[in-house]
């Protein structure tokens, strides 16, 4: 009896040092998640790099939010989105590729179109999800769905993206039956979850779950209403919107604090886009109208991420990532759109101190507002000059999640994370690519930049400076001196142009401009 007690209390011992190591690993397992951060990105749309108090202080909206998120963090003054258009940027951030080395040369998607996305591509989400992060997109997609008719049939799975014939479309909203589950979107690449309206004014006029379209459309949308002609569905309200995404994301986040894994969260707004469309409550907030009111109301859904970040506990270990997807086209509200720059005439001005507006090559279409903040890793109130493209998101997430193996995958994206955790402040980026929404592209090499624009007509959609002016090719600016982009260099230094254009032209025909990038 002596030795089966003897070995009976060996098992209870061994059990129990096997439960408690057990017990350690796990806990070591969680405290090594708990190293890496939750992570949000909040994408506005159309925000200028002027709208924001913290980066012009004559800016007439107030900004109070975004201030305090700046002022938490590092504020960039040099970054630029991939493109000075709305969807080509999306696609950049996601993947670390520009998008003008795919189908979308250059414009944006339609209605109808087909995913711009491989869908064997690596993607943040799929990256961080292999990382054991959860994932959800809530908010503007605007980067392709397949539709289906009611056999099960996509009906836009062999429509070229380009050209943009809207005669092609168009008709393909009869075909469609939403009661379909659609293909190619938001959960086939990385995201656990999707809420959202994919563009606020597309058809179909409803929001959309994971791959269905919520509420079924029902009637045609009315001329009365903002937006493309197409399906919708009744009760459609176009200020509703931002304040049931903003809804979306607090409750997402509010649920994540439950879960052992961290999160990660792309919160693509649809504002201050038209419609501008603030809700009654921000209507009259502003000295200079609904374009004024909207971008307030981007503040305030800045500052209820962070609340209930806060709330949940959550705020210390997530690094929030604000930013805009181009620049402001500077309308004014009117019949939630206006003309472009007529915002100007109140006295705001959303690209100062830059010229031009979304859609142009020129500093004030794609340099954009860039703020990163991570209470428990990163110093508060740093301000960084350095180069910086929306399309390094993807590298330097890599490196911060421990996946910096990865960065040489993404070919046009460089992995700032050493920037972001203080451990160096050596240059990362020499140069980077801007492009236009008509295709004219520009590199930058320190403070010098040059623009390449095939004719007038590649510029951008709006006349550059004055009706009927014609603008040369080639043109080489020192934005140091020059921010505005008046005094054209190019003929006073062409060894500088030939160098420049020469390494445009090297990464447009590699297929790459990030030098670590392996096939």
């Amino acid at each position: 009896m002596k030795f089966f007690k003897i070995n009976f209390k060996s098992i209870l011992a061994i059990a129990f040092f096997g439960i408690a190591a057990f017990s350690f690993a796990k806990k070591n397992e969680m405290k090594e998640k708990k190293s890496t951060p939750n992570i949000i990105i909040i994408l506005a749309d159309d925000l200028g790099f002027g709208d924001p108090e913290v980066y012009n202080p004559d800016s007439k909206i107030p900004t109070p939010n975004i201030n305090a998120l700046a002022k938490s963090g590092i504020r960039f003054t040099d970054a630029h989105s991939p493109s000075a258009v709305c969807t080509p940027t999306r696609y950049g951030l996601l993947t670390g590729q520009y998008s003008w080395r795919t189908a979308l040369e250059n414009g944006v998607l339609l209605y109808w179109d087909k995913p711009l996305i491989d869908q064997n591509r690596q993607t943040i989400a799929t990256m961080l999800k292999e990382s054991g992060y959860n994932t959800a997109a809530i908010g503007k997609w605007h980067l392709g769905w397949l539709w289906s008719d009611k056999q099960g049939k996509y009906v836009n799975d062999t429509l070229n993206v380009m050209p943009h014939n809207e005669k092609i479309r168009q008709p393909l909203a009869d075909k469609i039956d939403f009661h379909q589950a659609l293909g190619g979107g938001p959960t086939t690449l990385g995201f656990d979850y999707y809420f959202g309206d994919d563009v606020p004014n597309y058809a179909p006029y409803s929001f959309f779950e994971n791959d269905r379209v919520l509420q079924i459309p029902d009637m045609i949308k009315p001329d009365s209403i903002y937006g493309n002609p197409g399906p919708m569905s009744s009760g459609w309200d176009l200020r509703a919107v931002m304040p049931k995404i903003t809804q979306k994301a607090e409750e997402y986040i509010e649920e994540q604090a439950d879960s052992n894994n961290q999160f990660f969260l792309y919160f693509a707004l649809t504002a201050p886009h038209t419609p501008i469309a603030p809700a009654g409550e921000f209507q009259g907030k502003t000295k200079i109208g609904p374009y004024g009111d909207y971008v307030h109301q981007v503040d305030y859904t800045v500052g209820q991420i962070v609340k209930a970040l806060k709330k949940s506990g959550q705020l210390e270990n997530t690094l929030i990532i604000f930013t805009s997807d181009n620049g402001s086209p500077q309308r004014d509200g009117t019949e939630m759109s206006g003309a472009i720059g007529s915002v100007k005439a109140t006295g705001h001005d959303p690209s100062k101190p830059y010229r031009g507006t979304k859609a142009d090559i020129f500093e004030g279409g794609h340099r954009v507002p860039f703020i990163v903040s991570w209470p428990a890793a990163i110093k508060n109130d740093q301000v960084n000059s350095q180069l910086f493209g929306l399309n390094d998101v993807i590298s330097t997430l890599a490196g911060i999640t421990g996946n910096k193996e990865k960065s040489s995958q993404f070919e046009d994206s460089r992995d700032f994370s050493s920037v972001f955790l203080g451990k160096s402040d050596k240059p990362v980026r020499e140069d980077i690519i801007n492009h236009s929404s008509k295709g004219s592209f520009a590199i930058r090499k320190g403070d010098w930049k040059l623009i390449m624009a095939e004719g007038s007509g590649g510029w951008t959609n709006v006349a550059p400076a004055a009706k009927g002016e014609k603008l040369p090719s080639i043109q080489l600016y020192n934005l140091k001196t020059d921010p505005q982009e008046l005094n054209n260099l190019q003929a006073e230094y062409p060894e500088l142009v030939k160098e420049m254009s020469a390494k445009l032209e090297k990464y447009k025909s590699q297929g790459y401009s990030n030098p670590d990038f392996s096939k």
